[in-house]
């Protein structure tokens, strides 16, 4: 292949400004055809982005002969099966994260891309982003010593604004989300940590709906401990007052503390009794830089940004905080 040709399952609210424009926007790469159960919804967002197909059926847009790779955006219930139908298909897969519902189902999808002989790789985009990136070298860089622990805190009200609008709260159903918020922000947070600390020794947690304003749970806690002695703790409550929202990762060092939130566009680094300050222009397309890794490598002129086998790691996490320690 000298170019990517995508094709879109699930042009949703998400695909509007995240990622869908940016497919367009980096080098040898276009948006060809769109896939919505909605024919309308689909007619719309092809008319509006200037997309040539537009289908209501997931495998026509899998076999249309002018798409040669296939990015899913459906709710996570969707995604192993698109992924395998993908995948048979020869055409290889970018699936938004999570990845799917539960560790089970991601082996499954692993293990097709594997036998299928086809690539797939996983949108954990902020490993791409900037700010992210900086992290990753001030720590790599030895700026605050070696690392002790991790602190992170994501504490939202129910107003909180951090996900795309859609029309269903789908998010807030287990069996079509694979648990609630928590499986929808936690990806972010999880696998950075897995990027920038590596291989993980051993993990728990406690999941538990106290609101009972909805199905899903609406706290976790977790706690990691990483090969390299690297101790990890997480709290995610989308219950808090607005007055007690807080979106913050504090890595502390022998020498100094990076802070920063995974939603926000500032780093702060604190050592040797002085502050510093980096900060970030947002991003018109957040997935824009991970997209052009994605296309690069799909090209074969580049590695898998994230592989199934990376992506696994945070599924694992996610489900070792909120199965074995759930809260009746």
């Amino acid at each position: 292949m000298k170019e990517i040709k995508w094709g879109i399952i699930g042009c949703g609210d998400v695909t509007e400004v995240k990622s869908g424009p940016a497919f367009n926007k980096v080098p040898n790469s276009s948006l060809v055809a769109v896939m919505r159960r909605d024919v309308a919804k689909a007619w719309d967002y092809a008319s509006r982005h200037n997309v040539p197909a537009w289908y209501d059926n997931a495998e026509k847009l899998i076999n249309d002969p002018e798409v040669n790779a296939v990015y899913i955006a459906t709710p996570p219930l969707q995604h192993e099966e698109y992924t395998l139908l993908s995948l048979a298909a020869g055409k290889p897969v970018y699936v938004e994260k999570p990845m799917t519902l539960n560790t089970e189902s991601a082996l499954r999808m692993k293990n097709a891309a594997i036998n299928f002989n086809v690539k797939l790789c996983v949108a954990h985009y902020r490993r791409e982003q900037p700010i992210f990136l900086k992290v990753k070298q001030l720590l790599s860089d030895k700026v605050i010593g070696d690392i002790r622990f991790v602190q992170l805190q994501m504490l939202q009200s129910p107003a909180h604004n951090l996900i795309a609008s859609t029309d269903t709260n789908w998010r807030l159903d287990p069996s079509i989300s694979g648990g609630g918020l928590f499986h929808d922000l936690a990806p972010h947070q999880l696998d950075l940590m897995i990027y920038y600390f590596g291989k993980v020794s051993s993990s728990s947690g406690i999941s538990v709906n106290q609101s009972k304003e909805y199905s899903a749970d609406d706290l976790v806690t977790g706690q990691i401990l990483f090969e390299n002695g690297v101790v990890f703790n997480g709290t995610w409550c989308f219950t808090v007052s607005e007055a007690d929202k807080k979106d913050i990762c504090e890595i502390t060092g022998s020498t100094g503390k990076i802070s920063f939130p995974v939603f926000g566009n500032k780093i702060t680094l604190k050592k040797d009794g002085y502050e510093e300050e980096f900060i970030f222009e947002a991003l018109q397309h957040v997935q824009q830089p991970m997209i052009e890794r994605v296309t690069a490598y799909f090209l074969g002129k580049g590695d898998n940004p994230c592989s199934a086998e990376q992506a696994i790691l945070s599924m694992e996490l996610m489900d070792s905080f909120t199965k074995t320690g759930r809260l009746k």
